[in-house]
């Protein structure tokens, strides 16, 4: 059985690592590329690689030498360029927010308040984390679907551009997988400290109930005082009645 303080350090460390993954992949470069040439026969045709990212879109020739548009205007960026910003955007601010939360309600650190106020800024912070990683993975696949339909799109322009996924996409969504999966522990980890809490709890009630039991046995009655001084007084009581039946005779 796991214990619920591995499962929450297994989970600070895949949402770390998760994102950190997705930080990385706003200052990557080649979100998209394609190279445009080749090699005909025994002579080498020029070719150009051209591949962009968030912030610029750049070609490179055979020579090395790249010539890129800076974005640095939102205006001068695509809208659904925009669209992938202010999601990864959003993403990271509720991530930052989310792995605040859970390292307040982990169960081996000392501050957060009482064990059940835990329970609940660890769950905050799981939803957090959720709605993080929605947002991350919502700005990859809208990226991801704006490839692909230009590369299958039926065009018969041939001056438009077939561009391919490139490596950040991927990336990504590995650290979206972390963020989910991070997720999923720190709820596993919430539920089975909960259920420790409440197997304690019982038995430390039925170790109370199994002491009270033990001192009040059949020779105690409920109110303390012992069997033996109802006998006692039983005793005297049916003395006094033969006394009186004798004094009658």
């Amino acid at each position: 059985m796991w214990r619920p303080q591995v499962l929450e350090v297994a989970a600070l460390g895949c949402s770390s690592v998760g994102w950190t993954l997705v930080a990385l992949t706003l200052a990557l470069e080649g979100w998209r590329s394609v190279y445009v040439g080749g090699k005909g026969g025994n002579w080498m045709i020029k070719g150009s690689w051209y591949w962009s990212s968030l912030w610029r879109d750049c070609v490179t020739d055979t020579s090395s030498v790249t010539n890129c548009v800076e974005l640095e205007a939102l205006w001068a960026a695509t809208p659904f360029v925009q669209a992938v910003r202010a999601l990864l955007m959003i993403a990271l601010a509720l991530g930052l927010i989310a792995m605040l939360l859970c390292f307040l309600g982990m169960d081996c650190t000392y501050i957060g308040g009482e064990l059940k106020t835990k329970h609940r800024t660890l769950f905050a912070g799981v939803a957090f984390h959720f709605i993080g990683g929605v947002s991350a993975l919502s700005a990859y696949s809208l990226y991801t679907n704006r490839v692909a339909r230009m590369a299958f799109a039926p065009v018969a322009d041939r001056t438009v551009i077939r561009y391919g996924i490139g490596a950040p996409i991927f990336v990504g969504l590995v650290g979206c997988f972390l963020i989910t999966l991070a997720a999923g522990l720190y709820a596993t980890s919430a539920i089975l400290s909960r259920k420790k809490r409440v197997t304690v709890l019982r038995s430390s009630v039925g170790r109370r109930s199994a002491s009270k039991s033990l001192y009040t046995s059949t020779y105690y009655d409920p109110s303390g005082k012992s069997y033996s001084v109802g006998i006692s007084r039983t005793a005297k009581t049916s003395d006094e009645k033969l006394s009186t039946r004798d004094t009658f005779v």
